[in-house]
């Protein structure tokens, strides 16, 4: 059996993704979260970047274009393209008109690729969002940084500007298909120093230590716990205690 063609990265749009960013969603979202903004002036106006941010609810790809002020381009589970009734639709607009580039999770592949999806993004100037964890925290706290960032960073030359978002858990938990009024705010700090590190690590060394620096700058700015552990296995004990749990409760 072939295997499906490999993701592309889709063309961007942005007219739509300026009237949904500033217009349609932007203003009601900031009002209805009485979003606040926090250390703006450290995301670049223009060029590439790397938007780096702790990630507890589906919201934050929302909410980072918004306080970002410019377009932000994130991978996205296929799933949100190809849903059905309301939030199908509402899915496909977002994502589809922000430039999110979908992946199917369940492709092998689909880790290396969204690796390269994001270099084309930076090497073309814009601006991706991407959340080191590697998935939600479903406990809360901030966990251990995947190091996909450090190799974007290295191959491009892009700038990691570390985001700290607070709030958006009480919108819309991980779990959560509703959503309720809470106030959000999302913090942006100075860019981390690549090249000190370069000068300082090399090869795996240098990996760890440009993603752990990240997730530090992250930390510093979050009232998240730190765990020093990957959420991937923390959500994984969460989801098999949760399943005893439903068993033992037949």
């Amino acid at each position: 059996m072939s295997q499906p063609a490999a993701p592309s990265l889709p063309e961007p749009m942005p007219r739509t993704e300026n009237f949904l960013r500033r217009i349609v969603v932007g203003p009601a979202f900031s009002a209805f979260t009485r979003l606040t903004v926090e250390g703006h002036e450290h995301v670049p106006a223009t060029g590439p970047a790397m938007i780096a941010s702790n990630h507890q609810s589906y919201l934050d790809s929302i909410v980072i274009p918004i306080a970002a002020r410019r377009p932000v381009r994130f991978i996205a589970k296929a799933e949100y393209f190809t849903g059905t009734g309301v939030m199908g639709a509402i899915n496909r607009l977002w994502f589809g008109g922000m430039g999110a580039i979908p992946v199917d999770r369940a492709d092998p592949r689909a880790a290396v690729r969204s690796l390269e999806l994001a270099e084309e993004v930076l090497r073309a100037g814009g601006a991706f969002g991407i959340y080191p964890e590697g998935t939600r925290s479903r406990d809360g706290r901030l966990h251990r940084g995947r190091t996909g960032i450090a190799r974007i960073a290295i191959a491009t030359g892009a700038p990691i500007i570390p985001c700290a978002i607070t709030g958006t858990a009480d919108v819309q938990g991980p779990d959560e298909k509703g959503i309720h009024r809470a106030k959000v705010t999302v913090r942006f700090g100075p860019a981390i120093d690549v090249a000190s590190l370069q000068a300082q690590f090399t090869k795996a060394k240098l990996l760890r230590a440009i993603t752990d620096a990240t997730m530090d700058a992250i930390g510093d700015m979050s009232p998240q716990e730190r765990s020093g552990r990957y959420a991937s296995d923390v959500n994984a004990e969460i989801a098999a205690r949760e399943a005893g749990e439903t068993l033992g409760d037949a």
